[in-house]
């Protein structure tokens, strides 16, 4: 068995925000999945600037750890 991390190519602009894709790949899901959780209330929390949606990775890291804080 191997104990590799899987890397994930992500791109995170200078402030660390990351698109609804690059966030989806990041946390192993599917865009469609995030989407889906911002019309039901659930999931992390994100931002839109211009009419797209950003997550911020300090946000999605907190999320997998459960913080409660970082969902919505």
């Amino acid at each position: 068995m191997s104990d590799a991390i899987e890397m994930v190519k992500v791109r995170v602009l200078p402030d660390g925000r990351m698109a609804r894709e690059d966030a989806a790949r990041y946390l192993g899901l599917g865009s469609k999945t995030l989407a889906m959780w911002a019309l039901q209330g659930k999931g992390p929390r994100s931002v839109k600037v211009g009419g797209r949606v950003f997550y911020f990775r300090e946000v999605l890291d907190g999320f997998v750890r459960g913080d409660p804080a970082t969902s919505l």
